[in-house]
């Protein structure tokens, strides 16, 4: 059932993607600068680590904004790619896909792959980061994270997540973020409340032996545009601990954004991400870079 309506959810979004993207004849790219922010590494508009309440691409609220994203992770002993494409349609609502492929590439998991598709959707409920500087509410948008994983390669007579401990192989994320972009001072913050069974983001599953339910993760951005085209800051994101099998930790990370222009962005970051398994209790940590391009 959860399989089905995974599907389901993937499918509108394709078709919705598709219709938007043909329309984008009528964007504007209205936006000010960096302030559509750039691909998180589940697909949603934000930071790298964590989603903002800021929709995706320039588009107005008369509008649409697009843009496909590439990402790359790289720690002493595990490698991630993510790639997808966001749409933001009328400054109010945002669609995403995106695929994450993990590989091992040292010590206990060399060779051990890892798969997850995510379909996202965002909305602003309230506030406008950069139209309402006079008011103290921020930007305040719910957004869902539909994900599936897609099975254990290169670790002999395991091919399922929960074969390693994980209740299922598919789950939602839900979460709420609330952002304020002070321009006198040139930043940007960001809290988000996450809701969530994933473990590391869903590469392992949802649940486990340790705990099945619902928690609360917080997670936090701040960023200060040095000038217009160059953004420094850090994260934080709050982790689950499901899985006897993960020590999971928090991420954290220090990032520098560069956006030449309105249709590219390119990010680099020295990312904390902590444990990954029992069996190499090593602190992972390492360089993250992601180009993002559209309008």
């Amino acid at each position: 059932m959860r399989s089905k309506r995974w599907k389901g959810l993937a499918v509108l979004h394709v078709a919705a993607l598709a219709t938007i993207t043909t329309a984008a004849v009528a964007q504007d790219m209205g936006k000010l600068l960096a302030t559509g922010g750039v691909s998180q590494i589940e697909g949603a508009g934000g930071g790298g680590l964590t989603p903002w309440a800021l929709i995706t691409g320039y588009g107005t609220r008369d509008s649409v904004g697009a843009n496909v994203h590439a990402t790359l992770v790289r720690t002493q002993d595990y490698e991630l790619k993510s790639a997808g494409v966001a749409v933001g349609v009328g400054d109010r609502l945002e669609l995403s896909l995106s695929r994450q492929l993990f590989k091992g590439t040292g010590a206990a998991l060399d060779g051990v792959g890892l798969s997850q598709d995510i379909a996202g959707i965002k909305l602003r409920l309230a506030g406008d980061a950069v139209l309402e500087q006079d008011s103290p509410l921020p930007q305040i948008s719910a957004g869902v994270m539909a994900k599936r994983n897609g099975g254990v390669t290169g670790l002999p007579g395991v091919s399922s997540v929960t074969q390693l401990g994980a209740r299922r192989e598919s789950g939602i994320d839900y979460y709420v973020s609330a952002t304020k972009i002070l321009l006198d001072h040139s930043l940007l913050l960001n809290g988000t409340l996450r809701f969530t069974k994933a473990n590391q983001m869903g590469l392992l599953g949802f649940g486990g032996d340790r705990r099945d339910d619902y928690q609360p993760m917080l997670e936090a951005s701040a960023a200060y545009l040095f000038n217009r085209q160059l953004v420094g800051g850090v994260e934080y994101r709050m982790k689950p601990h499901n899985l006897g099998l993960d020590n999971e930790k928090d991420y954290y990370d220090a990032f520098l954004a560069w956006f030449p222009n309105k249709n590219l962005s390119l990010t680099a970051a020295y990312a904390w991400l902590g444990d990954i398994t029992v069996l190499n209790p090593v602190r992972q940590k390492g360089f993250y870079l992601s180009l993002q391009a559209g309008f």
